[in-house]
């Protein structure tokens, strides 16, 4: 079981005949979620849930699709809104509508023991970095470090107004908690701009002693990096026809524990120090096969697993640099 923690909200996506939204349940940590059951973990969602007619749609969404929803939270505030734009290229922005919403309200009493079968929780996106929840979620998942493999999705998302300097000192504080961390050059280039991104992971590897970075570079590809190994490995962008990129990275970091799963790396934290570049360039490839998929369906709506394995019969190899 891996338990995924944050937001579970909806995005109102436009339609191709303009002027007109459809509201789509989505949210990075949800996604994640569903990205899990589709490749064939059992995923629950630890989540605040609102009663209102959203939160209902999202609870029924994530229930039709195989998430484990026991820990899921049901709370009085209303469900959080995010607005989509597509550029010409597919690409996503949002606008988000958050004030006061169920999200971001967590208490310490509301959040589970993890049971004997968690071997990982997965973390990140807006949940991780607004308080008054963010802060409870990071001690939560500090106090079960020793036990089960944490991962952090760093997840930038400048467009709710997050002053940089605060968010960076919390990502920082995420990644010395964390095992595992992705980030985006897009959230590398905010975080620290005019930098190249793959100097200040290295950065980051090192100064968190981090067992695997895991840096995604949209169409050119990922790199993972570890404190443990001198070597980084990447894989090039798979070629796909892009519809749009929501929820590619969602993909990208539940095929990453996936994988890691199939492995046997997350029977315990320990386990993650012996894990080679050749075989993290297995889990890279792995993960950006998923997360092309994922840019060739409108919105969140990640593939299964036997669909990634026919997907990289065709891509290619690992380069380690």
């Amino acid at each position: 079981m891996i338990l995924v923690c944050g937001e579970a909200l909806v995005d109102l996506v436009p339609q191709e005949d303009g002027g007109l939204w459809r509201a789509v349940p989505g949210g990075g940590p949800a996604n994640a979620a569903v990205a899990l059951t589709r490749l064939g973990e059992e995923a629950a969602l630890v989540c605040r849930l609102s009663g209102d007619v959203f939160g209902r749609q999202i609870r029924a969404h994530l229930a039709e699709r195989g998430v484990d929803l026991e820990w899921a939270v049901a709370a009085r505030e209303h469900a959080t809104m995010a607005v989509v734009g597509l550029d010409a290229d597919g690409a996503a922005e949002y606008s988000f509508y958050l004030e006061g919403t169920v999200d971001w309200q967590w208490r310490p009493e509301e959040l589970p023991e993890p049971s004997e079968d968690v071997r990982a929780i997965h973390t990140g996106s807006l949940a991780a970095a607004l308080e008054p929840g963010a802060g409870v979620l990071r001690e939560w998942a500090r106090s079960h470090r020793d036990r089960v493999v944490i991962f952090h999705d760093v997840n930038a998302r400048p467009a709710v107004g997050l002053d940089r300097a605060a968010f960076t000192e919390g990502a920082g504080r995420w990644m010395d908690v964390a095992h595992v961390v992705k980030v985006s050059d897009e959230d590398l280039a905010w975080l620290e701009p005019g930098r190249d991104p793959v100097t200040v992971a290295e950065r980051l590897v090192v100064r968190h002693e981090l067992d695997l970075l895991l840096l995604t570079r949209g169409g050119d590809g990922a790199v993972a990096l570890s404190a443990r190994w001198g070597d980084r490995v990447s894989v090039p962008g798979a070629p796909v026809s892009v519809r749009d990129t929501v929820g590619a990275g969602d993909t990208f970091g539940a095929a990453v524990l996936a994988r890691l799963s199939d492995l046997g790396y997350l029977d315990r934290p320990g386990k993650l120090a012996a894990l080679a570049p050749g075989t993290a360039g297995e889990v890279l490839e792995f993960a950006a096969g998923a997360a092309a998929l994922a840019c060739t369906t409108e919105g969140a709506d990640p593939p299964d697993r036997a669909g990634v394995e026919r997907f990289l019969r065709g891509t290619p190899g690992v380069a380690e640099c």
